[in-house]
């Protein structure tokens, strides 16, 4: 089990960053067509985007979409 343990951080850390980059271009993407909706890049979306991943982006964006209803 010691041994997996420093994967499962790489591969979350991994999964963060990316998760971050991609928010980061879809509200740049956004902004760029003048919708004024973004995901906040905070410590929540790492946490969200690196245990959950592409889901956890998924998931934040359609509760800011569900919030602008």
């Amino acid at each position: 089990m010691s041994e997996e343990k420093p994967g499962i951080i790489f591969n979350f850390f991994i999964r963060a960053l990316i998760g971050m980059a991609i928010i980061f271009f879809v509200n740049y993407f956004l902004d760029s067509r003048g919708i004024e909706a973004s995901v906040g890049m905070n410590g929540v979306s790492f946490l969200t985007s690196g245990i959950l991943g592409f889901s956890g982006i998924s998931l934040l964006y359609a509760i800011l979409v569900l919030r602008l209803l």
